[in-house]
């Protein structure tokens, strides 16, 4: 049987426990042997904010999960410098993981937006999609929104509520629990001098106060 693998990318800046539970979830619904945190060196929807530095990111992904052998932070795209392009990820991934199955997890609100993406109907051919729920957007099964080709490469199997591509890959909808948690929030609580206990693990919490991340509204690097 085909190792399954998940490959759930972003700027976790800083990952917090809304991103672990999505993960957890996904991993625990679809058996995947393993999960990878892949952050980004620069989102492409990120053009004008400035990150905290990709090591500082991918160190605070590595104390996150460090408590769950079924997770792994991935430096490819730190590594690779540049704008950082989900295709270019899975990929990679794709390459250096023939025999597996690949799921690439994304929220309904990232999901929305695909339609914008460098080569999204690649990433379909790649690897089957999950796209998890998000407070406040649920995750309803629809594929309007993307590019014609993408659409004409699915059928809906109304038995699993999914979509098959006609390679064989798969896109997914997994209603997940609902926490309410985002970067943002976590940020401008740190600006504010306001406690960050219990929206974030608390390896990652200590890194924030020993590097003095965020203090100033603009991450130090």
């Amino acid at each position: 049987m085909a190792r399954r693998l998940g490959i759930l990318g972003g700027s976790f800046d800083p990952i917090h426990l809304g991103h672990l539970r999505s993960a957890e979830e996904v991993r625990e619904a679809l058996g995947l042997e393993r999960v990878y945190f892949v952050p980004a060196h620069q989102p492409p929807h990120k053009p004008q904010r400035r990150l905290a530095d990709g090591h500082s990111r991918l160190a605070m992904v590595e104390l996150a999960i460090a408590d769950n052998p079924a997770f792994r932070a991935c430096a490819v795209e730190i590594e690779r410098g540049g704008t950082s392009y989900s295709v270019d990820t899975v990929r990679s991934f794709a390459e250096h993981e023939r025999a597996a199955s690949l799921f690439f997890i994304v929220g309904m609100d990232t999901y929305l937006e695909m339609q914008t993406w460098k080569d999204a109907t690649r990433i379909f051919e790649l690897a089957s999609v999950v796209v998890t729920s998000r407070p406040p957007h649920r995750a309803r099964p629809s594929i309007e929104h993307l590019p014609v080709a993408a659409r004409e490469a699915f059928c809906y199997d109304p038995a699993t509520l999914s979509y098959r591509h006609r390679i064989g890959t798969s896109l997914s909808f997994l209603p997940i629990t609902g926490i309410d948690i985002s970067a943002t929030e976590v940020r401008e609580r740190v600006r504010r001098d306001r406690t960050i206990r219990y929206l974030v693990p608390s390896a990652v919490e200590g890194f924030i106060v020993e590097r003095q991340l965020y203090r100033d509204g603009e991450p130090n690097v």
